[in-house]
């Protein structure tokens, strides 16, 4: 059973339109109206998820209640983790520090910043069913997203797109309208596409001292948590968003996870898996993603953005994983899908 930060749950009820007894849908998780907020308390995620479900029963438009959760969101909200977001030197810092530390808001969902031609896509990956609370909740984590990313920038923040795994409902105005972009429905991701200018942008308050602390202190909370995500998605997390400047190095990876090297390997070794092996896929997913949607991307660059230092090593790996080369992995993908 996972779980996931009640915080979300009091700002779903403080976002509610219709009358009711918001302490008897707090009751249902747990919570009691006027009590502390405490971003640490956590919920079942299926508690959370029939929660959400019934809290947009409730609302005369629950169309736009995620999009109203996640605006309603500011950096402070977070504790810790919010501290850490904000006071990261650039937007790109914090996205990073999203990857690294989200499990202290939840053991069901992760992000990853993955590299593209045009920037990065700012990814949420969530475990389990992907039922309506489910799906209530992945609009609301990208509407935050935004809103604390809109909140801590020194300038206006709006993503290239935005785009959700699940059919749209019967109106999205109100999602292009918040967004500031285009939104698509029905997408093979939950994630929204950032520019490379945008992530570079300076944090108001950015102070690398400062999130620094908060690093540490962020590190050593995870690392105390008993129902981590798997060893394996929290090193596939690490190792993506940092190929395009090389292959990291293990202890830097065991290091963000607050861990010494020789810890990490044992670790693995325990799972039967290697870091050598978690590189090699984290290569594998991100050159498969870059040839199917990047048709402006040159072979070359899909091979410095994978880690590679040269092409002919880029092959041959390619070639291992697939059976083709990149060039004919990449012309079928783009004939078939002008055929559909």
């Amino acid at each position: 059973m996972g779980r996931i930060t009640s915080l979300f749950a009091r700002k779903v009820v403080e976002q509610v339109e219709a009358p009711g007894d918001a302490g008897a849908l707090l009751r249902t998780v747990g919570l009691e109206r006027g009590s502390d907020v405490d971003p640490s308390f956590m919920i079942k995620d299926d508690d959370y998820y029939r929660f959400f479900e019934e809290a947009a029963a409730a609302d005369p438009d629950a169309t736009t209640l995620p999009l109203r959760v996640g605006a309603s969101m500011r950096s402070d909200d977070y504790g810790p983790f919010g501290f850490a977001w904000k006071s990261a030197p650039t937007l790109r810092g914090s996205f990073e520090r999203a990857a690294r530390y989200a499990l202290a808001l939840t053991s069901v969902a992760g992000y990853e910043v993955e590299e593209c031609f045009d920037g990065a896509f700012m990814h949420l990956h969530r475990d389990g069913e992907r039922r309506l609370g489910m799906r209530l909740s992945n609009e609301a984590t990208l509407a935050s997203i935004a809103s604390i990313s809109r909140e801590v920038s020194s300038q206006p923040f709006r993503p290239e797109s935005v785009y959700l795994k699940h059919e749209a409902p019967p109106d999205t105005e109100g999602h292009e309208a918040y967004f500031e972009c285009p939104v698509h429905f029905g997408s093979d991701k939950d994630a929204l596409l950032v520019s490379r200018q945008t992530l570079l942008t300076p944090n108001k308050l950015g102070d690398a001292s400062i999130a620094h602390f908060f690093d540490t202190l962020l590190a050593a909370e995870v690392s105390k948590l008993d129902d981590a995500a798997p060893l394996e998605r929290l090193v596939l997390d690490r190792v993506s968003p940092a190929l395009s400047g090389g292959v990291p190095a293990l202890s830097d990876v065991a290091g963000e996870l607050g861990m010494s090297g020789r810890t990490l390997q044992r670790r693995l070794s325990e799972e039967g898996l290697s870091f050598q092996l978690l590189v090699d896929e984290s290569r594998r997913r991100l050159a498969l993603r870059l040839l199917r949607q990047e048709a402006n991307v040159s072979l070359t660059e899909v091979t410095f953005m994978t880690g590679f230092s040269d092409q002919s090593a880029f092959t041959r790996a390619f070639r291992r994983w697939t059976g083709q080369t990149p060039g004919a992995f990449r012309a079928a993908a783009i004939g078939g899908e002008s055929s559909r």
